[in-house]
């Protein structure tokens, strides 16, 4: 019985990569000089400091220029609310790990409507997708890389 696990995670070491360009492109920038424009990454979240909303903009857009070059998918990022605090703004971005049941439930309906002989089994922040063919396995993978369900997908632990 093949099988192949479906995850959602952020390799962590690319991320802090990926924040460390970009605090460096923000201290070289011309148009940030003088300014208190910073990015913080934390267990499970980035922080954007910034003198205004634009400039936070700016530091977004970096950020996730610096993250495709390292192939990590901006979806895992969910970004909070920008706070103005006295003279700064502020914003949090969350760094999604996990699939959620809401979205494994999606998961799994899809894998029911796909009429593949494959079975799927919630197991954790993972889903389970196991079946007799390498090739229903295969063409499902196709179908859930093609099915916006807003968080980056990675599948793991392929098995004959």
């Amino acid at each position: 019985m093949s099988s192949f696990d479906v995850v959602s995670e952020v390799d962590r070491h690319e991320l802090r990569n990926a924040v460390d360009q970009t605090a460096r492109e923000i201290a070289n920038r011309y148009d940030f000089k003088g300014s208190s424009a910073e990015i913080e990454l934390h267990d499970d979240s980035i922080t954007l400091t910034a003198d205004s909303e634009f400039q936070l903009g700016q530091i977004l857009d970096i950020l996730y220029t610096k993250m495709a070059k390292r192939k990590l998918d901006v979806d895992c990022l969910d970004p909070g609310k920008v706070e103005i605090r006295g003279q700064t703004a502020h914003q949090t971005l969350a760094v999604r790990q996990g699939i959620d049941k809401e979205t494994a439930k999606k998961i799994v309906k899809l894998v029911k409507d796909s009429k593949l002989k494959v079975q799927a089994a919630i197991q954790g922040d993972q889903v389970r997708v196991s079946g007799k063919k390498r090739d229903d396995l295969q063409s499902l993978i196709a179908r859930l890389r093609e099915a916006k369900l807003g968080i980056p997908l990675q599948f793991t632990n392929f098995r004959d």
